[in-house]
């Protein structure tokens, strides 16, 4: 049986909703009610904003990482999730994190690759 390491998703989008991408707080209780939801393991988190708006937030989990970085005065973010299939695999949870996020953001995917591992 050869072992996949998992499906990762980098990706960049477009937002006009300028309140979202400016600061992080609901950034965070999307990705801890994300984390709870889709019964993943958070190890750690940085979450960063910027002076001039915008922000950088990483979330380590067990199974790997969520990040997003925000540019408001170019309503433009980008976004990475990947999760291992250590366990069990996980590339559904993959597209559903993404697909959440996108929604929450009101974004318009302008890139997005994905990669399985």
């Amino acid at each position: 049986m050869k072992y996949s390491p998992g499906l990762h998703i980098l990706a960049e989008f477009s937002s006009s909703n300028i309140g979202l991408l400016s600061k992080s707080s609901h950034c965070k209780q999307l990705f801890n009610s994300l984390i709870t939801s889709h019964q993943l393991e958070k190890v750690g988190e940085v979450y960063h904003d910027f002076e001039n708006g915008g922000f950088t937030a990483v979330v380590c989990l067990t199974e790997s990482h969520i990040s997003i970085h925000t540019w408001p005065e170019y309503e433009l973010a980008t976004f990475d999730v990947f999760l291992s299939n250590y366990k069990r695999d996980n590339s559904k949870k993959v597209e559903e994190i993404y697909s959440e996020v996108l929604n929450f953001f009101e974004g318009i995917e302008r890139q997005k690759s994905a990669i399985n591992r």
